[in-house]
């Protein structure tokens, strides 16, 4: 029988993440400490589910539903709980109270891991008697349609609230990597912002517009990319792999990054110019049915995938 789950902070990642660990069988307890946000979020999960059942992804909506319980109180949400994933507002105060809160509540074996994004762990766990149990599980949003999380320790987080973390991702379904100690913006972050610094660069310098820079990744780096990183790309890339593909290109790649020896932070002015191209693709008014477009989109992937694993016997 699976352990309670709790989520606290119950925004857009928390109701993925309760829908992550309910799906996996777990009985999952939301707390938010804004009471309209715990009025709403069950509603919305319940319209996430529905949409899941659609695209065959879950047996039934409804009973997913079953095992996720809106809580009152931080004390009720974590009580009988093995592991707490917490997904309160991205700030150090904001993070540093919560967990703080968590450590003198939870039992002394309980584990949290947090969704941050780019906060280490560190900046807000270092003064708590239970630090040790403490690490980042950085997923991606929706978590319950991308299943990779970031697991990152802290200096004085104990190698088996990792393992535990880990071992927990990987039976709920998700991808988890473990990085060996804390970097700025983790490894997703950093390889995402790589891509886009240099997209806001090119769009800058008038090399492309902003529309042909997405087209430049959906209809063809993201093609690959959605099934295959970047070191797979490159060895299936060269006719002798990796090897081969940094003899032929690497002069090439070390060049580019050289002529990118000052990179500057996006002005008010690009952000504008940007901002103007993409409304005129798509208003602002479309933004929240755009967001379900894309999380509809990403069932189907996500389906398809599922659908050519099991036929491959991935």
């Amino acid at each position: 029988m699976t352990s309670p789950v709790a989520v606290v902070g119950a925004g857009l990642v928390g109701a993925g993440w309760a829908i992550v660990f309910a799906r996996a069988g777990h009985e999952v307890r939301i707390f938010d400490g804004a009471a309209s946000i715990r009025h709403k979020v069950l509603g919305d999960i319940k319209g996430n589910l529905a949409d899941l059942e659609s695209f065959d992804l879950i047996d039934s909506a409804a009973d997913v539903a079953s095992r996720i319980r809106v809580c009152d109180t931080l004390a009720d949400a974590i009580e009988g709980v093995s592991y707490v994933q917490e997904s309160v507002f991205e700030t150090i105060p904001v993070k540093a109270e919560i967990t703080a809160a968590l450590d003198e509540a939870c039992k002394p074996d309980v584990v949290i891991g947090s969704s941050s994004s780019g906060i280490p762990a560190s900046d807000f766990t270092e003064g708590l008697a239970g630090r040790h149990r403490c690490l980042i599980a950085h997923p991606v949003n929706p978590p319950y349609l991308v299943p990779l999380v970031e697991l990152v320790p802290a200096p004085w987080t104990d190698a088996t609230a990792v393992d535990f973390t880990h071992e927990l991702m990987t039976a709920v379904g998700q991808t988890p990597i473990r990085i060996t100690r804390e970097v700025e913006g983790f490894v997703l972050n950093r390889l995402q912002g790589a891509l886009l610094n240099e997209a806001w660069a090119l769009f800058e310098e008038g090399y492309a517009s902003a529309e042909d820079i997405d087209k430049t990744v959906s209809d063809g780096l993201g093609l690959r990319w959605s099934f295959m990183g970047p070191f797979q790309t490159i060895d299936l890339n060269a006719p002798g792999g990796v090897a081969d593909y940094a003899a032929r290109l690497g002069p090439l790649y070390h060049a580019v990054a050289q002529s990118r020896t000052a990179p500057k932070p996006w002005s008010e002015d690009l952000i504008s110019d940007v901002e103007k191209e993409r409304r005129t693709h798509l208003s602002e008014g479309g933004l929240a049915p755009r967001r379900e477009w894309r999380d509809r989109r990403l069932m189907a992937l996500a389906a398809h995938k599922a659908k050519a694993a099991s036929k491959l016997g991935d």
